[in-house]
């Protein structure tokens, strides 16, 4: 067995030898990474220049459209990098910090899905008392809560596995995952190994709890309203549920392939399914929220329009 002393990097053993595919592989993530940074820019340019979208709903989807670079950026620049590497090695630092900056943005996510649904909560069942339970300081105090939730979270879950020692270095994944980091460790008591479960019950759990409140609170206003009105609680909540869907099934995807051998299935698939996240999420937010919506969108066309005259 190695001297922990001698483990000053991983392998991510999940690229393999990919050969003369990496320049296809590579190109392919560049084009869905600049594609994911385009479309969330230019929906938080849109919400920043339009004064009309300077409301609550808004203001916490800009804030979901920044998470969803920043989740992005946290792996797609890696996995480029290791495109045209032939040992797929990270260093610990750079594991630990790639580690803080997924998780930190996977718990943003959830929390601001959690926020987002407080938000309609408020907005179909107290629409009279909206603009004073919602002011802009709210607002403000909720993000930044989101933030700090999320941040001292994986502070805490990350405590375990600092002060860890390796007697393995090999990741059998394109990314580095809290569990099988700490699978590597020389020893780890029950806490360590279900140190990633914890994580997962603060950061899933408990806001997706709070979203069903939220759901059935306005699910009962909406049984005793008008059909407009029905309709018009649906079509604002129908892209937070699918999110949210989306996201359960991608954790779900992540844990599986964590903690469970799934050696009967495919690298490839795999592969694919433990980065669904990254993949699926960041282009269905801006699209399901943002362009989706009547009033982003009629606001992207004025702002295109514009361009278009002053050109």
């Amino acid at each position: 067995m190695e001297n922990s002393t001698e483990i000053v990097s991983f392998v991510l053993a999940a690229y393999g030898n990919i050969g003369e595919l990496k320049y296809l592989y590579f190109s392919i993530m560049l084009l869905w990474y600049l594609s994911i940074c385009v479309a969330n820019t230019v929906l938080i340019i849109v919400i920043y220049v339009d004064k009309r979208l300077h409301e609550p709903m808004y203001i916490l989807l800009c804030n979901l459209f920044v998470n969803e670079i920043g989740g992005s950026t946290s792996l797609y620049p890696l996995m480029l990098s290791q495109m045209f590497s032939d040992t797929h090695e990270v260093t610990l630092s750079w594991c630990f910090l790639q580690m803080c900056y997924i998780y930190t943005c996977a718990s943003v996510e959830f929390c601001s899905l959690a926020a987002m649904a407080y938000d309609r909560y408020v907005a179909i069942c107290y629409p009279l008392h909206y603009s004073v339970i919602m002011n802009t300081g709210r607002v403000g105090m909720i993000i930044l809560f989101v933030w700090m939730y999320s941040f001292v979270n994986f502070i805490f879950s990350f405590s375990f596995v600092i002060h860890l020692k390796f007697c393995g270095n090999v990741i059998d994944k394109v990314f580095c995952d809290h569990h099988l980091v700490i699978k590597l460790a020389c020893s780890a008591s029950v806490v360590h190994k279900i140190s990633d479960l914890l994580f997962a019950f603060v950061t899933i759990v408990i806001p997706v709890s709070l979203i069903s409140v939220s759901y059935m609170k306005i699910l009962a206003v909406c049984l005793n309203t008008s059909k407009e009105n029905k309709q018009k609680a649906v079509s604002t909540c129908t892209p937070q549920i699918v999110s949210l869907s989306n996201m359960f099934v991608g954790s779900i995807f992540h844990f599986v392939d964590s903690r469970f051998d799934v050696a009967h299935v495919p690298d490839k698939v795999r592969i694919i399914l433990s980065v669904y996240l990254f993949i699926c999420q960041p282009m269905v937010t801006p699209f399901m929220y943002g362009y989706n919506l009547p009033k982003i969108r009629q606001s992207c066309k004025r702002f295109l329009f514009k361009r278009k005259i002053n050109v």
